[in-house]
């Protein structure tokens, strides 16, 4: 009898090192896809200014291409969330990157056509495939261990996100601006074709490689909408509806800041950069963030993700405050620092709110990824508001997107027992 239970306990342990090393490998293979999407989507910023060059747009007619972007994370969380339900976390995996690559495609006909329109729908396709990779992802890294490192492990994770936002701006400045020449309006929007035929071939490959993996397999973790029960839904989890409410104000928060520093810097009673070398700064706005979520990872296994939420809330709150009454470089600084205070809150609601679902994880993961959505609506509000008072005063409104993620922190994102 003893020997059996010394083999059986010889057997439980081999099991758990072969389930720990499993997970291990899979955080490994998922931390390209978090650099990839991070890289597509600053791409962006080198990508608007370039068309509206080459179509001479207004800027209203260039910040279509974010409407478009942050719209499809709007449009097709949800249908993702059904389509994971019913397929798996990998599979949707390799879905939403085969999408991407047909989105990047789509690219090549666009530039030889020289039709923005068809820019815009392929920069919708292209997103639609980046969202269907966030939805499968983010929760399947919560799901790779302990519940209560969650956090931490998708914190680190999106830190190879916020390298993909650093290294981005010099692949597309390296490639696409060069090609414009002294004047950009005299540019071919072809130009455009080279940059997003590697970023196919890359996901391609990517796509195949996940295809072919042993990655560890979620299972009974959810199925299909239809078939939940009233209580099953994530919609009756109040942490989740509030961490949705949080995910809105934190992206637009965040993408409104970085939208109106080159602006910012540039004013006379800030730094009084030409608008040139303010655009360097944005460097150290996303750096912070990259910096942030290393620390951040390593910080909460040992403090509870709602109490360093709620820390870093009030630190991105205090340097607001300093930015909106200060001059100078004080003011430059301060709202530069908010990157490092942002840097672990995307996936920490993240995972907050997806604690304690059950069956109703994917559906949640797309609620909280259409939330995402708050990228393109509280940077439009900032912009009505700095018309009417000013750039500098404006950003008393990303102030109360903070205090309500205090709130979530301290309080919000605690499940309701009796749901």
């Amino acid at each position: 009898m003893a020997i059996l239970q010394s083999n059986s306990a010889v057997e439980a342990d081999h099991f758990q090192a072969e389930e720990h090393f499993g997970n291990r490998f899979a955080l490994v293979a998922l931390t390209s896809l978090f650099f990839m999407w991070g890289f597509i989507t600053c791409l962006n910023d080198i990508l608007i200014p370039y068309l509206k060059g080459v179509f001479d747009l207004s800027y209203a007619q260039a910040m279509l291409v974010q409407f478009c972007f942050f719209g499809a994370y709007f449009l097709v969380s949800l249908p993702a969330g059904a389509l994971l339900s019913r397929i798996g976390y990998q599979k949707g995996i390799v879905v939403g990157l085969s999408v991407a690559v047909i989105g990047c495609l789509l690219f090549i006909p666009a530039g030889r056509m020289e039709i923005y329109g068809l820019f815009l729908g392929a920069l919708f396709v292209l997103a639609s495939g980046i969202t269907i990779l966030q939805v499968s992802a983010n929760p399947y890294v919560t799901m790779l261990g302990d519940e209560r490192t969650a956090a931490s492990r998708l914190t680190m994770t999106q830190a190879f996100n916020s390298l993909g936002t650093t290294v981005a701006p010099q692949f597309g400045a390296l490639l696409i601006l060069p090609a414009a020449g002294v004047a950009i309006t005299t540019a071919r929007s072809s130009a455009v074709e080279i940059p997003y035929l590697i970023l196919a071939i890359v996901l391609a490959v990517l796509a195949t490689v996940f295809g072919l993996l042993k990655l560890p397999r979620i299972v009974n973790i959810s199925k299909p909408a239809a078939s939940m029960e009233d209580s099953e839904s994530a919609w009756n989890q109040r942490h989740l509806v509030l961490g949705a409410l949080a995910i809105f104000l934190y992206v637009g928060a965040e993408v409104s800041i970085g939208s109106f520093l080159v602006n910012f810097i540039a004013e006379d009673s800030i730094a009084g950069l030409q608008e040139s070398d303010a655009a360097f700064y944005i460097s150290l706005y996303w750096g912070g963030a990259l910096v942030g979520r290393f620390v951040g990872a390593l910080v909460m296994r040992y403090i509870s993700a709602g109490k360093v939420l709620g820390i870093c809330s009030i630190g991105s709150c205090a340097l607001l405050v300093i930015t909106v009454t200060g001059s100078g470089f004080l003011a430059m600084y301060a709202v530069l620092a908010v990157g490092l205070f942002n840097s672990i809150m995307f996936p920490t609601i993240f995972s907050l709110a997806l604690a304690k679902l059950g069956v109703a994880t994917s559906q949640g993961s797309g609620i909280l990824c259409q939330a995402i959505v708050g990228g393109a609506i509280v940077p439009l509000l900032q912009g009505v508001l700095a018309d009417q008072v000013g750039v500098q005063i404006s950003f008393v409104l990303p102030i109360f997107c903070y205090l309500y993620i205090l709130y979530y922190g301290a309080i919000g994102h605690r499940p309701d027992k009796h749901a």
